[in-house]
Formats: structure tokens, sequence, C-alpha cells
């Protein structure tokens, strides 16, 4: 029997766990997690009754691997969930699937709002046509906004930046108005300065032709349209969010025969002559026949030691990461107005995430818990559970905030916004950090096909996730990475190609793909 050692019980790696003891017996597999929790930056966070998620996760996937390994886990709804039952809302149930009111394992059915908080107005996201959007922007700034874009399609900037990737797209002045600010609050740097490789990936195939074309569809009756990911309406999500799903993956894995190991954090791992021998966990080794990393690569690397030749390690160690804090505040309501028409529980507004794109303040976006699912939230009739999200590094000014600190800092901002009253209560709050959760695209990044080739020389070592390949996969993609490299080892290859190859083809997300990648 062959060990195989998976560093991280994040998406990737559990996925990778659970698939390789699904489909052979020949394998003991052990998971080295290091914190209390599965999920990674999927994890749910459990305080006082309610329940966060940490950065939001819609489960949408254009990839049947991914959707089947849902479903397995966690089947569709098929009754109503309290608050579409209490609204009267109609969702699309699956004939036989569990009622989320008496059932926990569910996925359940919810509308995709997301807009933009800007000039003390919402806009959708993305932008759309709609004659809202030109009544909120002003006569003066839609004209130039027309303008800049009628410019963009006749004069194509070099994509030798994220900032020329959306001006393409968009032209100046919608870039200017949704994209620069927000995008630098999430880096830490401009737009000129990070790789046109983000916007490939986050907003894939996503332009204001691509607008036109979606509203243009939906003019038109029949099934089997194609729609970008960005422009989904509707998503599944698990009844207590997503670190509910991990945890129910980790249960199936540990029932199959594997084993879990938490507080294990990967400190050194051992090489020579192209393998990996073993990893240390502080004092405790283990070695393998097969290893699967999804931490970050730049503390792979470095645990390699001095073997690492100087310039891979010089790449590794210049890798750079965004860290991320969420403030979750509970309030009795809040001081927004819903003119959507759609219905919710209190009349609060109908957004999953808000994106705040006024750089006056630091906040990034607004989670509202209650529209992800009402069982994230105590009381979901008479409160609101919102997450704060700030962009920061380990280490600044605001990461180094005592929690007191953080949430007057929060509550402050709430208030300048006139997301909430200036005499508005906070009920219960609760800060969260996490480190590199977003692999950035500056720096060394430039560099990455380096640094593949020199850990593709490691015949059993397969990176795979987020921060496994340095790359801000959503988590499908993650999944699709875990599928990849266990359909290798069961094949006895030790190529990398299409492990590295997910998410990097212009299709990947305007396409649905089988089992056989058709």
């Amino acid at each position: 029997m062959k060990k195989c050692i998976i560093i991280g019980g994040g998406p990737a790696g559990l996925t990778a766990g659970y698939e390789l003891l699904k489909k052979s017996k020949d394998y003991e597999v052990i998971i080295l997690e290091q914190s209390d929790v599965l999920g990674g930056i999927s994890r749910t966070v459990k305080y006082n009754g309610h329940r966060m998620d940490i950065g939001g996760h819609r489960f949408f996937s254009k990839d049947k691997n991914v959707n089947k390994f849902w479903a397995e886990l966690m089947p569709v709804q098929g009754a109503p969930s309290m608050d579409d039952k209490m609204l009267g809302r109609e969702k699309p149930l699956a004939k036989g699937g569990p009622d989320p009111e008496k059932e926990d394992r569910v996925m359940l059915i919810r509308r995709r709002i997301s807009r933009i908080y800007y000039l003390h107005k919402f806009f959708d996201y993305p932008i759309t046509m709609k004659p809202q959007t030109f009544i909120n922007m002003g006569l003066p700034r839609t004209v130039k906004a027309g303008f800049s874009y009628l410019k963009s399609t006749v004069s194509k900037k070099e994509e030798t930046s994220l900032e020329n990737f959306y001006i393409n797209r968009f032209g100046k002045v919608l870039y200017s108005m949704f994209f620069e600010g927000y995008t630098e609050k999430l880096w830490g740097r401009h737009p000129s300065e990070i790789s046109a490789d983000w916007g490939a990936q986050r907003v894939k195939g996503l332009s204001i032709l691509a607008v036109i074309k979606d509203m243009l569809s939906k003019l038109v009756p029949g099934k089997n349209k194609k729609v970008e990911t960005s422009l989904i309406e509707e998503f599944q999500y698990p009844k207590y969010g997503p670190g509910q799903l991990w945890e129910a993956v980790g249960e199936e894995f540990e029932k199959m025969g594997g084993k879990i190991l938490y507080n294990h954090k990967v400190t050194d791992i051992d090489i020579s002559n192209g393998r990996v021998n073993c990893v240390k966990c502080g004092s405790e080794e283990f070695d393998g026949d097969i290893f699967l990393s999804s931490m970050p690569v730049k503390d792979l690397v470095a645990g390699m030691g001095d073997e690492v030749p100087a310039a891979p390690a010089e790449i590794a160690k210049g890798l750079p990461y965004r860290d991320f804090v969420t403030v979750g505040l509970l309030v009795n309501k809040l001081n927004l107005k819903n003119e959507t028409g759609i219905k919710t529980l209190g009349n609060i507004v109908p957004d999953c995430w808000i994106y705040v794109q006024d750089v006056g303040v630091k906040l990034g976006r607004i989670q509202i818990f209650n529209n992800w699912s009402p069982y994230l939230v105590k009381d979901p009739q008479n409160t609101v559970w919102i997450g704060l999200e700030y962009f920061c590094d380990e280490g600044d000014s605001f990461w180094n905030m005592s929690e007191a600190e953080c949430v007057d800092f929060a509550v402050k901002e709430l208030k300048s916004m006139g997301v909430i009253d200036a005499d508005a209560k906070v009920l219960d709050s609760h800060r969260e950090k996490v480190q590199k959760a977003y692999p950035a695209y500056f720096d060394t990044y430039d560099r990455m096909d380096e640094l593949v080739e020199y850990l593709d020389t490691f015949g059993n070592l397969y990176c795979i996730g987020r921060n496994g390949q340095h790359r801000y996969n959503n988590m499908d993609h993650s999944m699709a990475t875990s599928f990849e490299a266990v359909s290798n080892i069961l094949n006895g290859k030790e190529t990398k190609e299409n492990i590295w190859g997910v998410n990097t083809e212009a299709e990947y997300h305007e396409e649905s793909k089988d089992e056989n990648g058709k």
C-alpha cells in the first residue's frame, strides 16, 4: 500500500483525499491541517449562534465533476427554506431532495444579488445597461463613459497590466469609476502595477459586449444558453455555509479510512534526487510515497531549505499575498432601503455582497449573511448579521489593531457611508483574520513559470489549490486541480501540465465540461 501525504485541509486537499480513497483502496492517506478546523478560506466560523462565511462562496460551476461531487455530499433542497416559505418566493426544487427545515445536509438555491455602492447609490454588479444605471451616473458621466467605451473599441491598449485589461473592455471612464479604486483597495497596488492575468481569470469573457449579449439573450426563450460566470443569477449554498460542506467531506474521508491531523503545520520538506522524502511538523516526521501540497508555494519552497537553487528560491520568496480581515456585526437594521422589488425578511436589501467603491473608506465589501442563508443568523427576522471585509497586509497597522479598535473603526465607516444610522447600536461583533487569503499577481509573479518548472522536477509532488499554485482560483478550480492530480496518481503519471493548466484556458468559464473534458 502506498502512502500519500496531503498538506492542507481546504477544498483542494479534502477533495484530493476523498477522491483518492473513493477510487482506490491501494493508498493510505493522511491530511495535515495547520489549524483546528477544515475548509481553509472556505471555512465557516461559528460565533454566538451565528455563522460567518469567510470571503463569501457561491457554489456554481460549469465543471460536471465538481457539480457531481457537491451533489454526492450535499443534495439540493427539495422543499422551501425558511425565508422562501415565509415570503412566498419560488425556487427550483429538486424532486425528492431534502427539506432544509428538517435536514441539515442540504444545498439551498439562492438568488445572486451583488451590487456596487458608489456615490451613495446602488449599481448592478457587474455593471448593466439598465436605465437605472444611467440615472445613477447622471447625464454628463454617461456621455463621457459612452465615448470612452467607443474609443476603447477602436484603440486597444497592449494588455501589459490589469489597468489596460479593464480599459480595453469597459473604457477608461467606467474603469476609473468601478474598477480602479476597488482593485487598489484589494491588492494595495494600483492596477497599472498588476499583471493582466488576474483580470483574465476573474472576469474571463466579461465586457460591455458580454453584458449586452447577456441582456439580449434573456429576451429570447430557450435553454442551454452560455452565461459568463460573473453574470449568473442563481447559485447553490450549503445550509450552514461552505464550511459545512468541507466538514462533511472530512467526515466521509475519515469513514473511508483517511486520517486528518489537526494543528499540524508543515515546517520542513526533506528532498533529494528529484523526490520529496518526508515532511516535518515540528518534531513529528511524515514520510510518504506521494505528496500533494496546497500550502502556499512561498512556504513550500522555503521549507525545502538550502537544497533549492538560488533562482526558484528567489522567485518563491518574492511571491506576494494579500491578507484579509472580516468584521462581523449584528445590528437591528440597515439604513439602506430595499427598492428592488425583491422580497426579503425584514425588507432588508437583498444583496449577498455589496462592493464598496468609495475610496474614502478602507472597507472593501459588505456581506449580508441573512441573504446567503437564513440559517447563518440566530434571529434573521429581527436582526441583520453582516460581514465587513477589509484587505490588508499581515503586520500592518490595520492587521495589528485590537479587536475592539477594529470593530470601532468598522462601525464608524458604516456610519460615515450611511449604511447604518449615526445612533445605531451594534448588538454583537466578532473579528476573523485570514493569512495569505489572496495570492497576488505582481513582484516575482512574472517569473512563476520558472518556479513551476522547478517544482515539476519533483516527480512525487503535486501542487494543488489556490495557494498551492499561487493562483487566484475559485473553489471549483481548486477542486479541479485535485481531480487532475488524483487522475495522474492513479494512472502513474508524474507529469503536471494538466494540473497547472486548470483555469488558464479562456473557454473554461464558457463551456461545460464532463469527466472526459468534453
